[in-house]
């Protein structure tokens, strides 16, 4: 991740610098929003981390921020039964959409990479015991 220029915007009292990290955070959420992301890929590392109980909203989210622009890259599993073509389109929308409206820059590039494909379980349907009346 880079950072951004000092000079990325400069009002009358000072100036104002969003952090790589925080955008990387807007496009995780964004990611996870769209149906049919089963969740973000992180790698090996990623996953031992949330094994240990470290959530990271940023995780399979690469940032190139410029002062005006930036590009991003998002590695995703995808549940199966889904058409992958539509959900990348709509995790791309999405990131695009919400980084451009919550920091005024302007996304030139969404890159979705499918990392896997992961089957939901079967709904389990819990049953209730029926306890025989013990007293007649």
């Amino acid at each position: 991740m880079t950072s951004i220029a000092a000079d990325y915007e400069k009002t009358d009292i000072g100036t104002i610098q969003i952090a790589p990290e925080v955008i990387a955070i807007i496009a995780g959420m964004a990611t996870i929003e769209v149906p049919g992301v089963a969740g973000m890929s992180g790698g090996f590392a990623g996953g031992i981390a949330e094994f240990l109980g470290h959530k990271n909203l940023s995780r399979g989210v690469k940032v190139d921020v410029g002062q005006r622009e930036a590009a991003i890259d998002v590695s995703v599993v995808i549940e199966f039964g889904t058409r992958i073509p539509e959900v990348a389109s709509g995790v791309q929308h999405n990131v695009k959409q919400a980084i451009e409206s919550m920091t005024g820059l302007s996304v030139t590039t969404v890159n979705v990479h499918i990392h896997d494909v992961i089957f939901k379980a079967p709904e389990k349907v819990e049953e209730t015991e029926v306890v025989p009346n013990r007293v007649k």
